[in-house]
C-alpha cells in the first residue's frame, strides 16, 4: 500500500555536489525543494579522503566534510533533505504536467519539476584488497587525487582514452607511471597512444592485470600477473588509479529519458533540460567529460535556474 501522495514543487534526486548546489539555488528561489539522497548520501565524493581543488577551501578538506557543509547550507535555506531511494518514476511529457515518483517502493510523490543528480559510479576491479584501500591510495580519478602522489611511483589500470589521459596527466606529476593493459593492445585512440608512447616516464605492460593491491592501511605496491604466462611480480607504488570507466546511475530512466549508448542522460544545448518538460539533469549523470565536483556544482546551479524559469513561464 502506498502512503498519501505528497505534492512537491521541486524534487531533487541525488545528493552530491550537483544535487546540493541545485537545492541551495532552488531553496533561495522559494521553490521549497525536497531532496532524496539515495543510498550513498553525499555521492562519490564521500569516498575521497582529501579534496584540494574545490574553490573556497584554502587548506583543503575531505569529501565527507565538504558534502556535510553543502548539506547544511542547503538546509539553511529550507531544503528538506530525506534519506531515501527513488524506485520508480512516471514522468509526464506535457508542459506543466505532473511527474509521479515512488520512493522506497511505498511513498508516492508528485512533483512539478525534477532535478536528477544521481551521478555515475566508478568501475573497479572488484578485488578485496582494492576495495579495502579505496581512499588509502586506490583512486578512480587522477585529476582529483594525483597531486598527492607528486614525485612518487603509481600504477594506472586501463586501456582506453581515459586510462591514457590519466597516465599522461600523472606522468607530469609523478616519478614513474606504470600502465597495466589487460590485452595485448590499447583501445585508446591513436593520438592518445602516441602521447603515452612518447612520455618517457610511462611504462606500458601488456597482458597484465592486478592480482592484489599490497598494503595494510595504505597502498605499498601491487602484485601484477601476466594473464598469458601466469607469472607474477610485485611493483612498488604508493598510488593505484583505476581507469576502466564509469557507469551512470540512470537505470531508473531507461526508456523514459534520452540517453547515450553508455547511459548518460542527454541534455539540450548548454542547458540542463532533458527531452521531457520540467525534468532536468545535472552533474555526472549527464557529464562524462569533466566529472569534477566543481563542474557538477556548476551544473546543479544551472538546473535550479532552468527549473525556476520553467515554472515562471507556466504562470
Amino acid at each position: 500500500m502506498l502512503d498519501t501522495v505528497e505534492k512537491i514543487k521541486c524534487l531533487i534526486i541525488g545528493s552530491g555536489p550537483a544535487g546540493y548546489t541545485a537545492a541551495i539555488y532552488a531553496a533561495r528561489a522559494d521553490m521549497k525543494p525536497v531532496m532524496y539522497t539515495g543510498m550513498q548520501m553525499g555521492g562519490q565524493l564521500t569516498t575521497t579522503t582529501e579534496v584540494d581543488n574545490f574553490p573556497g577551501y584554502a587548506d583543503g578538506t575531505d569529501g565527507t566534510a565538504m558534502m556535510e557543509d553543502l548539506k547544511k547550507q542547503a538546509e539553511r535555506f529550507g531544503t528538506e533533505v530525506r534519506f531515501g531511494l527513488v524506485t520508480k518514476v512516471n514522468l509526464s511529457d506535457k508542459v506543466g504536467g505532473i511527474h509521479k515518483v515512488i520512493v522506497d517502493e511505498t511513498k508516492e510523490v508528485e512533483a512539478e519539476t525534477i532535478i536528477i543528480s544521481t551521478g555515475a559510479t566508478a568501475k573497479y576491479l572488484g578485488l578485496e584488497s582494492e576495495q579495502r584501500l579505496i581512499g588509502g591510495g586506490v583512486s578512480a580519478c587522477a585529476t582529483c587525487d594525483g597531486f598527492f602522489y607528486k614525485g612518487q611511483d603509481v600504477v594506472v589500470v586501463g586501456a582506453g582514452d581515459t586510462a591514457a589521459e590519466e597516465a599522461t596527466y600523472l606522468a607530469n606529476i609523478c616519478n614513474k607511471v606504470t600502465l597495466l593493459v589487460r590485452k595485448d593492445y590499447m583501445r585508446a585512440s591513436k593520438a592518445m597512444q602516441h602521447r603515452v608512447n612518447k612520455t618517457a616516464n610511462i611504462e606500458v605492460l601488456f597482458n597484465t592485470e592486478i592480482d592484489e593491491v599490497l598494503g595494510d592501511n595504505v597502498v605499498e605496491g601491487v602484485r601484477a600477473i601476466n594473464n598469458q604466462t601466469k607469472e607474477t611480480h610485485d611493483i612498488s607504488v604508493t598510488g593505484v588509479f583505476i581507469a576502466i570507466g564509469h557507469k551512470p546511475n540512470s537505470d531508473l530512466f531507461k526508456g523514459v529519458l534520452d540517453m547515450d549508448e553508455t547511459g548518460y542522460l542527454i541534455t539540450k544545448g548548454k542547458s540542463t533540460k532533458t527531452n521531457l518538460p520540467g525534468v532536468f539533469a545535472a552533474g555526472d549523470i549527464q557529464d562524462k567529460e569533466y566529472r569534477q565536483a566543481v563542474t557538477a556544482a556548476g551544473s546543479g546551479c544551472m538546473a535550479a535556474l532552468d527549473a525556476e524559469r520553467y515554472l515562471g513561464a507556466l504562470e
